[in-house]
């Protein structure tokens, strides 16, 4: 054997290599932002259609709602029982107002829940 590599010297062959691979290098580049881009799009479509992610995504005003209505109570009966007026729970539940802190604590307690959980529902 003579040491040639398809007819060249090592280094000749080294070189053609390289030549080579600098010339393919773009399409690989290419090829695999490609490919990174379609994971990508896939991972954000399956994110906005899990039925967990949507239910999760509700307003503060519409999280107090179902938690009321849940609990059976009225908007009226809240109000009594945390020291505010109906028009006062209306206002948070349709996102006209938000509670101050001490209320959506009070709010909270009385619907038997952590306040802490109660915001973790509301859409960040």
């Amino acid at each position: 054997m003579d040491g040639k590599i398809f007819g060249m010297d090592p280094s000749e062959f080294v070189m053609v290599l390289i030549l080579w691979l600098l010339q393919a290098l773009p399409w690989i580049i290419l090829v695999v932002l490609a490919i990174l881009g379609i994971r990508w799009f896939l991972r954000q479509e399956r994110e906005r259609k899990d039925p967990e992610r949507v239910a999760v995504r509700r307003s503060l005003g519409e999280v107090l709602k179902s938690h009321r209505e849940r609990c059976k109570m009225t908007q009226e009966l809240v109000a009594e029982k945390i020291g505010v007026s109906r028009q006062a729970v209306s206002k948070w539940e349709s996102g006209a107002a938000e509670p101050s802190t001490s209320n959506l604590i009070k709010v909270a307690r009385l619907y038997g829940i952590d306040p802490a959980d109660l915001l973790r529902e509301v859409e960040k």
